[in-house]
């Protein structure tokens, strides 16, 4: 008798789980993103490297998902695919300046409607008008038929001492208010609560001697962060030479100042402060975590750890993002919370637009027909109503700075297929990554028949050569109306942005160069 009563019991309790997972009764829905997080650090052999418990936390008690990618790898445009469920061709979300509208509905905005307390913290970075004035004119003259360094060289920053905790200030005071706010406001609500937390780390600092328009190109971190790290577990990249590498990835570390020669140590050096910051950041994930199980939520909140892209830290010849290399364009996802696996790896590709319908179904809301993503409610709970099919590809485009030509990748099982602008101008890149996965053997001319294969799946997903022709005009348009928003202002105004050091070697042919580009446009 008595075994059977708890056998009663197991059974009541698991059903009262997955119908947490299955909408019955809605959770709480908290999600932590993080910037420029290599999603190849929470599963092995990459997690071995630097120490995040609360990453290792949440893959324990939840589902990781090892092949997550990032829809455009760079801030906005990625933030839009998250927010929007939509990949960026269909938003016009084409470079940092250039996302979202500001009254454009987002899921967080559907949770809002249907009854949710939402809150949203940090980081949001997903509408058109902000970051800088150089980033834009970037973006906008990438396929100027110049070559001009646009982010200082890449650096480390010791700060602090080995009890250095709070390095990245504006995080820490940003996830205190999401803590506070767990701890204080939302044990008082008669209703579930959504709660997102932005972060800026593990993204590099700006180099502040380059002046206030500097990128980020300094790793910065304390002795207390770099003792997270293993040094014997770094891997030092490979390098192509010049000769071997892509025009395009060429241009890429050229303009991220990343052609000149860097020793061993300093290569090194570089990723470990990276890793150390991510080190950071996951701190900030376990602070969330503490607030949440302190409170007695943990139990009935669905928690989601990701990111808007990864980070190359001196990967092929690069540091930052931009790119379809597997440091840019792999990012995180681990979910935890009722009803969802536990301990569960899982091999399905999927992106940042999956997470729109992932949260309206957690919500009961029925997800719109215009998204691009598709539930992971399927794969991650321990029961569940229906098994929709999803597609066994993921979309990844770039249309921003930093690369001179628009970038598509079509990621497979075994293949990353990357192809550029009108897909005849540009050679295009394909990578098996079952026996190549530092992508360093580019196989497209020994496959013709795969090439061909994924551009027509391509080609069906999006009409890229169209899309490439729309950025091309829309980088046109937007950069005459800034310059002749300038008058008189624009030959000082050009000459002084990130650029200024190579612009004002030779500014007169820069100049030159754009009138050429416009030509015929004006």
């Amino acid at each position: 008798y008595l075994r059977s009563r708890l056998l009663l019991i197991v059974i009541v309790c698991q059903a009262f789980v997955q119908s947490l997972c299955l909408n019955s009764s809605k959770p709480n829905v908290v999600v932590v993103m993080s910037d420029a997080f290599d999603g190849r650090l929470t599963f092995k052999p990459g997690r071995d490297v630097v120490q995040l418990p609360y990453v290792n936390y949440m893959r324990e008690l939840g589902s990781t998902f090892l092949n997550a990618y990032s829809n455009s790898p760079i801030c906005c445009p990625s933030r839009a695919a998250m927010w929007s469920g939509r990949f960026v061709h269909l938003t016009q979300s084409w470079n940092n300046y250039k996302c979202l509208d500001h009254n454009a509905t987002t899921w967080m905005d559907e949770l809002h409607a249907s009854g949710y307390q939402t809150i949203s913290l940090g980081k949001l970075d997903f509408t058109s008008g902000g970051h800088s004035v150089s980033n834009r004119v970037e973006a906008w003259t990438r396929d100027v038929p110049f070559l001009l360094r646009q982010e200082g060289r890449p650096v480390t920053d010791l700060v602090g001492n080995s009890s250095t905790l709070r390095v990245m200030t504006k995080d820490w005071k940003v996830t205190d208010r999401a803590t506070q706010w767990i701890r204080h406001s939302s044990s008082s609500l008669s209703e579930p609560f959504a709660l997102y937390l932005g972060l800026n780390l593990p993204h590099p600092y700006r180099t502040d001697s380059l002046g206030p328009d500097a990128g980020g190109s300094t790793f910065r971190s304390s002795p207390y962060w770099l003792k997270k790290v293993s040094y014997e577990q770094i891997s030092i990249p490979k390098w192509l030479p010049f000769s071997d590498m892509h025009p395009v990835d060429y241009y890429s570390s050229f303009t991220k100042n990343c052609t000149s020669n860097f020793t061993v140590e300093e290569i090194q050096n570089i990723r470990a402060f990276y890793y150390a910051m991510c080190a950071e950041t996951d701190a900030m994930l376990g602070e969330v975590i503490s607030a949440l199980r302190d409170t007695g939520l943990l139990n009935s909140t669905i928690l989601l750890f990701t990111s808007d892209h990864g980070e190359l830290a001196m990967e092929h010849r690069q540091f930052y993002k931009m790119s379809m290399f597997e440091g840019s364009a792999h990012i995180p996802l681990v979910i935890m919370g009722p009803g969802v696996k536990s301990g569960l790896q899982l091999g399905q590709l999927v992106s940042l637009v999956d997470i729109y319908p992932t949260v309206l179904e957690l919500a009961g809301i029925p997800s719109p027909g215009d998204i691009s993503g598709h539930s992971l409610i399927p794969l991650i709970c321990e029961e569940s109503e229906h098994q929709k099919h999803r597609p066994d590809w993921v979309l990844s485009e770039y249309h921003g700075c930093n690369a001179n030509v628009s970038i598509y990748m079509l990621r497979t099982s075994q293949w990353k297929y990357v192809t550029y602008a009108d897909g005849l101008s540009v050679p295009p890149q394909l990578f098996d990554l079952s026996s190549d996965k530092e992508e360093l053997k580019n196989v497209a001319s020994h496959h013709h028949g795969v090439i061909q294969k994924l551009d027509l799946l391509l080609r069906s997903v999006v009409d890229y050569p169209s899309v490439s022709k729309m950025v091309h005009l829309y980088n046109k348009q937007a950069f005459e109306s800034w310059r002749q928003s300038l008058a008189d202002n624009y030959t000082q105004v050009i000459a002084n942005l990130r650029w200024h050091l190579d612009w004002q070697k030779n500014a007169e042919h820069n100049e030159k160069a754009i009138d050429d580009w416009l030509s015929g446009f004006i």
